[in-house]
């Protein structure tokens, strides 16, 4: 797994405000849909992104067939996505969100080149990890055995 310092996380997740899940699942048992469920529930805004979805509702939003459809701002990309399907999501986020301040891929997602050229403009990259693991840990709501018995007050 990729290290990162905790402090780096930490102040990714507490500057974010809003996230584009690409590859999220209207399965509430697939991981997408449920750490993109935690994230909205610990305040950030959560836009859901899926082609084979576009335009039913999830958590209060209109799932997008593309992050191009998504006129405001976003802080973080998160994907949930294929490594090899990596390039163009990430040179769509570029192109469509100059402020853009961060690329999360999920755990098992990670493709060097694309974070390279990511960080190269600026933005900060997270490869094989997922927010709503290291938001549990960082901020001490893993419960034993690693996991979170219950979703706590809204995020710091």
């Amino acid at each position: 797994m990729t290290s990162y310092d905790d402090s780096y996380l930490r102040a990714i997740l507490q500057r974010t405000q809003v996230i584009a899940v690409v590859g999220v699942s209207m399965n509430p048992v697939r991981p997408s849909y449920y750490v993109a469920r935690y994230l909205g529930l610990k305040g950030y805004r959560v836009i859901p992104v899926n082609p084979g979805h576009a335009g039913k509702e999830l958590f209060g939003e209109t799932v997008r067939a593309g992050l191009s459809e998504i006129s405001e701002p976003v802080d973080m990309v998160d994907i949930f996505r294929r490594s090899e399907t990596v390039p163009p999501i990430v040179d769509e986020a570029i192109e469509v969100f100059p402020n853009l301040r961060t690329i999360w891929m999920q755990i098992g997602v990670q493709n060097a080149d694309t974070a390279a050229r990511a960080q190269a403009r600026g933005i900060d990259v997270i490869q094989n990890r997922c927010p709503k693991i290291e938001y549990q840990r960082l901020f001490g709501e893993l419960r034993m055995g690693g996991f979170a018995t219950g979703i706590i007050s809204s995020r710091l």
